[in-house]
């Protein structure tokens, strides 16, 4: 999200992070000739099925619901998420500047602000991203802005800032990626994001109507199943789990496809655009939906959000619960977040 601190009183949010960028900014960096699809990250084939699509208990968020039947041909699934390596690759082989690491103009921004709205600070305009600023105390879950600060020159290179790096998490997700971005990485490397109906089936591993990709077993019970967070949102981390920040993938067990991290780590860009409303209009059985034609947030109205689904290193049961299967969040296009990034998927033929 871009100028997130001047514009966090005039978006609104949702859940974990419905991490509204007001100003709207296009990927336009060439890309050279794709490489071999299995050369970067070795892909699954998920096979064909019919499952029940939405929250599989009353749970879930309003957007859950109604859980419908949903019939996808098989397709071959990023067996973790895109890393900091993957990625960097892809820079050096093609030049491509990210959208965190543009500025954006005054213009831009305005344009994407509701009528009226006060002009930003120059410092807003600078090139940067979201950083995870935690508190020492507890504060409202209904203010993102006690942990979340946006930070100038933050990028996928420097997540949490200019003053950092990712020195020894080549092999952690790449974050502070935008949807422009992770489609222009996917195009490069002969793939594409997944729809969101293919991301929940494969998230399921073929288990039916359970809400986590291992099943029903609580989070918090057993072994460490995933990436979240433990303790006190958003102040007290006990990293029960292993890890405070992201983990390096395939930290925890595969789901029942052979896929890692389908919960937690890091948020994940799909390719559907979101609208509220999309549940509801789908018919007895979805053939290979491709996600609604127009985007409808009600919380940032007039904005092209996209899906993003799986919960992050952030997510806990007493705040957010996005590591469930059927669990949904959303953002613009130009969201750059210290907790999301993405796989790619392939058609079979």
């Amino acid at each position: 999200m871009r100028g997130f601190t001047y514009v966090i009183n005039i978006c609104l949010f949702s859940g974990m992070l419905a991490a509204a960028s007001c100003g709207q900014q296009q990927a336009s960096n060439a890309v050279t000739a794709p490489v071999s699809p299995d050369t970067l990250n070795h892909m699954v084939l998920i096979p064909a099925g019919t499952f029940a699509m939405g929250a599989d208990d009353n749970t879930g968020n309003a957007d859950e619901y109604p859980k419908h039947q949903v019939k996808v041909d098989s397709f071959y699934l990023d067996e973790h998420e895109v890393t900091n390596a993957e990625f960097a690759l892809f820079v050096a082989q093609t030049g491509y500047v990210t959208t965190a690491e543009k500025p954006i103009s005054k213009e831009e921004l305005m344009r994407g602000l509701p009528p009226g709205s006060p002009e930003p600070d120059s410092n807003m305009l600078a090139a940067g991203a979201l950083v995870f600023t935690p508190p020492d105390h507890a504060v409202p879950f209904n203010d993102v802005s006690q942990w979340w600060s946006f930070v100038a020159g933050a990028n996928w290179k420097h997540p949490e800032g200019p003053n950092s790096d990712i020195k020894g998490r080549e092999n952690h997700p790449v974050t502070q990626i935008s949807w422009d971005d992770a489609a222009a990485f996917a195009k490069w490397a002969g793939k594409r994001l997944p729809t969101e109906a293919e991301w929940e089936y494969a998230a399921r591993g073929g288990i039916k109507d359970q809400p986590y990709p291992w099943g029903t077993e609580a989070l918090t019970v057993g072994q460490p199943k995933a990436n979240t967070w433990n303790g006190n949102f958003p102040y007290k981390n006990t990293a029960t789990d292993g890890f405070i920040g992201t983990a390096p993938v395939k930290s925890y067990k595969p789901n029942g496809y052979g896929l890692y991290d389908m919960a937690g780590n890091v948020w994940e860009w799909c390719n559907d655009l979101y609208n509220a409303n999309y549940y509801g209009k789908e018919g007895q059985l979805a053939v290979n939906p491709q996600g609604p034609a127009e985007a409808f947030d009600p919380e940032q109205p007039g904005q092209p959000v996209h899906i993003i689904r799986g919960g992050s290193f952030m997510c806990s049961d007493e705040y957010c619960r996005g590591y469930r299967v059927s669990a949904r969040m959303k953002t613009t296009p130009e969201s750059g977040l210290a907790n999301l990034g993405f796989r790619c998927a392939r058609g079979v033929k």
